[in-house]
């Protein structure tokens, strides 16, 4: 029986001053971590994040431009680049490999009207930025400028100061890839408005949206020299609509230290919306003063999860990634309400309470991105969970993977159910629970006809689902933009149905309960028992032949067999006496990292380290989360392991670093593991903490030796969303070996379909 030992830590004080230890420019260049390097490839290898000035849950979100394009996997900011293009009204989706819609940018063109884009770029240099979630500033000696720039939600500040007294010229274009979009000047009013209209991709790739990316240009004075543009030419009239390359421009004379101060405000319904957007968050001409309040929003958010007693670098990633988990969901209405209707044309809604949110990477988000707010906003999954159900009530179906406010069918699975779920399961239902529940079981139980099918609605691949239990690897999955990848889509088909399955049992629906809970069994259909493998499987039951378990196949998402085998969540137990038994898991869990084929850049693995939990050594997942968090993040522009995918690699770091994290997101438990910080108080609703102290036997002490929660031992490898919620301490103590006999008794271990 393990002794109880106290170790104290000793005491300094707490960094005050969170905002600066955020990195905004981590993650805008070519991964340099080891696992990425080893199994990324192409844009695999760009977390493809942007040095973005926003505040929390944005709608639009300012970053320097050095991209002009919307084309997809390209972010409007590189690192290795040399020459900026000017300054975007951003609404990229963080950390993805997809495409930004409905901005616009605004470029400061010289001492002369200068149309060519080509000639429209100037040269920067990184020591000559600073860079942070508030703020951003630039040198630009060749437009002899000094560029700074602050964001609200919906709005904007942009200011230039003039370093030498000459003419400056400003071009204000919409980035439509597709000859679109429309400007207008108002020379008296000082304003210039405009458009650029969103387009879908993935499924109905190249429609309309049904809405533009609508913005507003405020001058603190009416314009004496301006005008608009098409096609490199001035246009004699005040506004131009459509054809290639159309924008504005504006001239004003600035002596030298002179400035000139912009105000923006961006929407998705109306330019009366951008410019009430504007004036309701924007209410002078301070940039200091907005500076200074925007700040300090992000203390307060940031301030949410306070570390202290870990190295100056590691206090950086840890708010670095903070900082990317809340770049998105993406606020999508204005501030009277008002929001484009989903998969709509053109049609305005208005709500009735809460904010509409949109920009949903679910395959990648529910896993940890947004069960890390359903701790720290319930709020907020409030108005996100609402969201979805207005987008299945207004769409017909409850949507698989919704950006750009439309269906997409991108990516597999049928996640939006895992997150509602999450929700339910931690007591976070204000919103029409049954009305949730009846879009989600519509996905689960429904095949839609054809033309609904194509237009991206209902669960890809589901007939056959249905008719074998898995996908056979005849079905080629037709209308999705991932085809085949046949057994990852049965694996997460089963953890979706648990999901739902949770859900119906607390809604009472008991028949519902066993079919789904049946069901969530489907993943043993495609794991081989020769091999205690996932492998590819056809209709008449015999496995496909040859079989590569390290290498990438056509029946597995952006992964290998033996990496997507531990994507079972809901069934752990299950999966390991499938292989034949928690020692046999265990082993295959040791081939994976021993072999160095675990890749922490691909979402469906990042549950992977944390599976010891459910083995007799617990110590071990001690062990792989620690080495992942020093191999696959820093703090410099490659510090992150591959697309950040909306935060979710980001997310991972914050949970590790707290010394948890959610396996199954439709359960109420949080797998424990070794914190990173000395000290971690996470601040709940109710004004309560949340307290995790490590305690360290010597310095570099890496293993849970035992856990005190709230002054008593506690034995279990796991701890549930009530003990956070309910605040209190948790004091875990580390030595420098293992303790074989910690969480490592069948009792202790996390809870699993299978007993």
């Amino acid at each position: 029986m393990t002794m109880l030992m106290i170790w104290l830590p000793r005491a300094d004080s707490m960094a005050q001053d969170l905002v600066s230890y955020v990195q905004p420019l981590c993650g805008t260049a070519p991964s340099t971590t080891r696992s990425a390097t080893r199994h990324g490839s192409g844009t695999e290898l760009n977390a493809n994040t942007i040095p973005a000035v926003t505040v929390p849950f944005g709608m639009t979100q300012w970053t320097p431009e050095t991209q002009r394009s919307e084309n997809k996997c390209v972010p409007p900011y590189r690192y290795n680049d040399t020459r900026l293009t000017g300054f975007r009204a951003s609404h990229w989706l963080s950390g993805s490999c997809t495409q930004d819609y409905g901005s616009f940018t605004i470029i400061p063109a010289g001492a002369h009207l200068e149309l060519r884009p080509e000639k429209l770029t100037t040269t920067f240099k990184h020591q000559d930025e600073k860079s942070a979630p508030h703020y951003y500033k630039v040198q630009l000696p060749e437009r002899n400028l000094t560029a700074e720039l602050t964001a609200t939600k919906r709005a904007g500040m942009l200011r230039f100061t003039a370093t030498k007294t000459d003419s400056l010229y400003l071009l204000i274009k919409p980035n439509s890839d597709r000859g679109e979009g429309y400007v207008k000047i108002d020379k008296q009013k000082g304003l210039i408005w405009g458009y650029n209209p969103a387009h879908r991709i993935y499924q109905g790739w190249g429609e309309s949206a049904g809405f533009s990316g609508y913005f507003v240009i405020q001058l603190p004075k009416a314009i004496t020299k301006g005008g608009v543009f098409r096609n490199r030419a001035v246009v004699t009239a005040d506004s131009v609509k459509n054809g290639e390359d159309v924008g504005a421009y504006i001239s004003v004379a600035l002596k030298a230290g002179e400035k000139l101060t912009l105000r923006t405000g961006t929407s998705f319904t109306s330019l009366e919306g951008a410019f009430k957007n504007l004036t309701a968050e924007i209410k002078d001409w301070d940039l200091d003063a907005l500076v200074k309040r925007n700040k300090s929003i992000w203390e307060t958010a940031l301030g949410q999860i306070k570390v202290d007693g870990g190295s100056e670098q590691k206090k950086r990633i840890f708010y670095t990634a903070f900082y990317h988990t809340m770049q998105h969901p993406r606020c999508f209405n204005d501030i009277d309400g008002k929001y484009p209707r989903f998969a709509g044309n053109y049609v305005t809604e208005k709500l009735s309470k809460g904010n509409y949110y949109d920009d949903l990477s679910m395959w990648d988000i529910y896993r940890a991105q947004l069960p890390l707010f359903e701790i720290l906003d319930p709020a907020l999954i409030n108005d996100v969970v609402r969201s979805v159900v207005l987008k299945g009530q207004q769409g017909g179906w409850l949507p698989i993977f919704p950006c750009w406010n439309s269906y997409t069918a991108a990516m597999i699975g049928d996640h939006v159910t895992a997150f509602i779920a999450s929700a339910y399961v931690r007591g976070i239902r204000d919103y029409d629970v049954q009305e949730a529940y009846r879009l989600m079981r519509q996905n689960a139980f429904d095949i839609p006809d054809e033309a609904t099918y194509k237009a991206g609605k209902g669960r890809r691949a589901m007939a056959s689902y249905l008719k074998y239990g898995y996908v056979p690897l005849e079905d080629p999955v037709a209308d999705a933009f991932h085809k085949n990848e046949q057994v990852s889509r049965t694996l997460e088909y089963a953890f979706d149905d648990h999901a739902l399955a949770v859900v119906a049992a607390g809604l009472g629906k008991t028949a519902d309960q066993k079919i789904l809970t049946e069901r969530s069994r489907n993943y043993l259909k495609v794991i081989d028992p020769s091999t205690g493998l996932a492998r590819g499987r056809y209709a008449n039951g015999t496995w496909i032949t040859p079989y590569h378990p390290q290498q990438k196949e056509s029946y597995i998402t952006e992964g290998t067999p033996q990496q997507y085998t531990f994507y079972v969540p809901h069934d752990v137990k299950g999966l390991a006496k499938a292989m034949g038994g928690d020692q046999a898991l265990e082993r295959h869990l040791d081939t994976l990292f021993n072999a160095g084929e675990y890749w922490h850049g691909n979402e469906p693995g990042q549950q992977i380290p944390f599976l010891y939990n459910y083995t007799n050594s617990p110590w071990k997942t001690q062990l792989r989360v620690d080495q992942i968090m020093q191999d696959e993040y820093t703090d410099g522009p490659g510090g992150l392991s591959g697309n950040d995918d909306a935060g979710q690699v980001s997310a991972w770091y914050v949970f590790a670093a707290m010394g948890m994290y959610p396996v199954n997101p439709a359960s109420d438990e949080y797998l424990l593991t070794s914190p990173a910080f000395r000290t971690c108080t996470i601040s709940l609703p109710g004004q309560k903490n949340f307290v995790v102290t490590c305690h360290r036997q010597q310095k570099g002490a890496l293993y849970i030796d035992h856990i005190v929660h709230n002054g008593r031992l506690y034995s279990k490898g796991f701890i549930t969303h009530q003990m956070i919620r309910n605040g209190g301490t948790l004091d875990v103590y580390l030595s420098n070996t293992p303790n074989r006999e910690w969480a490592s008794a069948s009792p202790n271990r996390p809870g699993s379909l299978t007993k």
